[in-house]
């Protein structure tokens, strides 16, 4: 009989309930028995994975560095949607701003979605440290910390900075592509302007930890690559999670995240809250 591969998802959103029952359905019906354990954040599915509470972890790119650092790069990256692979962060502005470049960001206010989104804040502030501004001293970061644990997956924080920059509360802001898009395609975003696009960076994967018994991780991969947007009974839930296809993992596309990480002292910042917190 063969065992059930247990993969950990962070219920960001409603639909995240029907993505994991229609994966699951879809894998059974392949004859690979899989199962879904839902989290409230991120951290608590890093730790679940190195529990092996989980076997699997659907992971943002944040936690994939948090989960590699511990491993010292021996983490396994199993798979990852199309949509994962050529992700990119943009800096919006208004357009009476002035700002053409981001060296001209100094002096001015700028919006960070939460504190724990590589999109919408780890990226960009890496970006601004490249042009030498720093936070707090060449500009006034204003931050948006909604969805703090969720990685910035709900959106919520850079919708309230696209609000923000629609008010007229800051200058500039930073947002996924994506998010980017969606609001300038709704006919959202009047009087605003993108004038930095990060080089691309991958977004999620799913993990595993080294010691994953190699015919699961296989049958996992293989069963999953399987789906097919074209077959009705899969589309949807394909949809529901914002891609076309599954693709094997690759580890390259997360460079800049581990530097951006670094640079912005992120997770020195997050051991400081930690200890706060239970103090």
């Amino acid at each position: 009989m063969k065992k059930t591969i247990v993969v950990g998802a962070v219920a960001y959103d409603a639909k995240v309930v029907p993505i994991w029952e229609g994966i699951r359905a879809y894998f059974q019906d392949a004859g690979v028995p899989l199962d879904f354990v839902l989290f409230s954040n991120y951290e608590a599915q890093v730790e679940a994975l190195f529990s092996r509470f989980i076997d699997v972890a659907w992971n943002t790119n944040l936690a994939f560095v948090k989960t590699d650092r511990r491993l010292n790069g021996q983490s396994k990256v199993l798979a990852m949607r199309d949509t994962d692979l050529e992700f990119t962060s943009k800096i919006v502005v208004r357009e009476e701003s002035g700002i053409t470049a981001l060296s001209h960001i100094k002096g001015k206010r700028m919006a960070l979605g939460s504190r724990d989104s590589a999109q919408a804040a780890i990226v960009p502030e890496y970006c601004l440290r490249q042009e030498g501004l720093i936070p707090g001293t060449d500009y006034e970061a204003v931050r948006f910390n909604s969805d703090v644990g969720k990685h910035g997956d709900t959106g919520r924080s850079e919708n309230e900075v696209m609000t923000a920059l629609l008010d007229g509360a800051v200058d500039a802001g930073a947002v996924s592509e994506t998010t980017w898009l969606q609001h300038a395609t709704a006919g959202n975003a009047t009087g605003l302007k993108a004038v930095y696009t990060s080089k691309p960076y991958s977004h999620c994967n799913f993990t595993a930890l080294p010691d994953i018994d190699g015919t699961l991780a296989a049958d996992f991969v293989k069963t999953l690559l399987l789906m097919d947007y074209n077959n009705p009974s899969h589309r949807p839930i394909l949809e529901m999670e914002g891609l076309k296809r599954w693709v094997e993992g690759e580890r390259s596309g997360y460079k800049m995240i581990f530097e951006a990480v670094e640079a912005t002292g992120y997770l020195k910042e997050e051991t400081v809250l930690s200890v706060a917190g239970r103090s």
